[in-house]
Parts: C-alpha cells; structure tokens; sequence
C-alpha cells in the first residue's frame, strides 16, 4: 500500500487506515465481539493498513484494551493514535482538558495499549473551561519525556457546532489550530471529510497543507451511508446512534441516493470488484497527500475492502463526475 507521511514529523502511515471505534462504541453493542474484531485489525495490517485510531473513552477503555493484545504481538507494524480529553458519564460527555487530567490519561492509555509510546496522541475535544494553551502545554510535555511522537486534535467542527457569520463551521477550529501551534507544533488535525460532507475542502484542508499538517478524515463513508448498503428505512438497532441521527431518517436516506448511485456508476465503470464505498474512500485520497481517510468497521470483509481503495485511481472524469452530483441534503440545514 502507498504510504503517507503525518504532518511535517518523519512519522509515515499506509495511506488508509482503520478507525477501531464501531469495535466498542457507538454501534450496535450486540455485535461487540472481541475475536471478530481481532480478525478485522490483523487482515488491515495484512492488507497494509497501519494507522490504528482509537480513544480511551471508547468502550470506554475497552477499545485500547483490544489493540493492545494486537500491539504486544505486532508493534513494528501498528502506528496507533488514541485520543484524550472526552470523559463518558451516565448518558453523557463531557470535555477535560486539565493538564493532570492528561497527565494521568496518557499513562492508562500506554498501560492499555501494552506500548511504551503512542505514535498520534490526539486531543478529543477542547474543553470550554480550560485555556488550549494550558492543555496543549501539557500534551507537549508528554512528547518531550518519550511518551508520545507527535500531537494532533480531533473531532474539529464537529455536526451541530455553532456556525461562524461566515457560515464557515471551521473558522473556530482554525484560530485554536493558530493558537496551539505557538505552543507546540500540530502534527495531525482529525475531522470529517467525504463526498458527502466535502465542507472541510474549503478552507481547513488548505489551511492544513500550508502549514504541513497531515488530515485524518473521520467518517470518510458518511458512517456507512456512501457504501450503499443502507437501505432508507431499514432501521437500526435501538443501541445504534445512527437510529436517532437526523441523517439517518428514512426521508433524508431517500433524498440523498443520488450521491451513493453516482458511486456506483464511477465504480461499475473501474471494474474488477471496485465497489461505491472503495470509490468514496478514493475520492477522500485524492484530496492531498496529507490526507489519511480513516474509515470505521469491525468486520474483516469491510477492513480488507477499504484497504484495497489505494489502489484505485479515479480519472478526470471519475473527478468531475463525482463533483457534478447534487449537494448533500441535511435534515438541520
């Protein structure tokens, strides 16, 4: 698989990798089973993937758990990024960002891991309470006593944050970026990106390029929408978010078919197995050599799958077809 260098650091990763959360979190908690999931990160690495994204609250805990017995036996070949910052109560999240907090966070998670340093340490979620600069100071410190090779943030211009009088939902994200990197370099910014959520494009990848910070894209296939396996209305398990998703209405699922049959048709057109969610994952690549689409999955046929989207090269007119599909509907817009 191609390989690809996170932000300016010598650091470099298989051009896609493998977000382990649907293995503890979020999804549907009756499918958890550890031996399948297992099997889903080993066939990545076989097929290439190396990113490894994961998160202490994921589970919480139990995710870092499970790469864990994967990196005891397979460290060479796994750069793992987990993240800090979130807390999970009863029904809720809540942000932390207080130095010892991080501290303390970043030993459990090496303990976890079975690992002496965390490739990507992320920040989850900035706290409100809690000057970034003061965060940010002590996740340096992390890097400089050998715990950690290099700092990014996470879960930027999250769905549902205010917009700025720009209607630019990153304006924010890019001023904390600005003011972090005075403290510490930024090695790595996570957020979403797809052909379905392309709103990054305009100024934070950029942003991101100019100054040699690699992208992790979140939810490169629209949390499995733009795989087109989804059928609208099909529901979901109660346990499952995406029940309770605005995008995931059966009205909002309808409207947006047009984007998962122009997947298909630039897939049909590539042949050999190529499939819509491989040609999604390829748009996602073909947005610049800094960018990583870290798409999700617990199941072996799906990681193997994705892996296989690096090697697929859409054309010119693969591009502007893709380009030339309708906009995105989005029950909040």
């Amino acid at each position: 698989m191609e390989r690809r260098t996170i932000g300016a650091t010598a650091l470099d990763v298989g051009a896609v990798g493998l977000g382990c959360m649907p293995m503890n979190w979020a999804y549907s908690r009756s499918e958890q089973r550890g031996d399948r999931s297992l099997r889903a990160v080993h066939a990545a690495l076989d097929a290439g993937v190396s990113l490894l994204d994961t998160a202490d609250m994921y589970g919480p805990f139990t995710n870092e758990l499970l790469l864990g017995r994967v990196l005891k036996e397979r460290r060479a070949d796994v750069f793992v990024s987990t993240k800090c910052g979130l807390l999970v109560g009863d029904g809720h999240v809540v942000a932390n960002g207080r130095p010892e907090y991080v501290r303390r966070a970043c030993d459990s998670s090496l303990r976890r891991l079975q690992t002496d340093v965390i490739d990507l340490y992320l920040l989850h979620r900035v706290d409100p309470e809690v000057p970034v600069e003061e965060t940010w100071g002590a996740l340096a410190e992390l890097v400089a006593a050998g715990k950690v090779r290099a700092l990014g943030l996470s879960a930027v211009g999250v769905r549902g944050t205010r917009r700025s009088r720009t209607g630019d939902r990153y304006e924010g994200t890019i001023r904390q970026l600005a003011r972090v990197q005075q403290v510490f370099p930024v090695a790595a910014v996570q957020a979403e990106l797809s052909v379905w959520a392309p709103e990054a494009l305009a100024r934070l990848l950029p942003w991101c390029a100019a100054r040699g910070i690699g992208f992790l894209a979140a939810m490169p296939l629209g949390s499995g929408f733009l795989t087109g396996t989804l059928t609208p209305g099909g529901g979901f398990e109660p346990d499952d978010p995406r029940a309770r998703h605005p995008r995931f209405t059966a009205e909002m699922m309808a409207a947006n078919q047009p984007l998962v049959a122009g997947l298909r048709r630039v897939a049909a057109r590539h042949g050999d197995g190529v499939t819509a969610a491989q040609v999604a994952l390829a748009w996602v690549l073909g947005q610049g050599r800094h960018v990583v689409p870290v798409p999700g999955t617990k199941r072996e046929r799906w990681a193997v799958e994705n892996a296989g989207a690096a090697g697929v090269r859409l054309t010119p007119g693969d591009l502007a077809e893709l380009a030339a599909l309708p906009a995105a509907r989005e029950s909040w817009d």
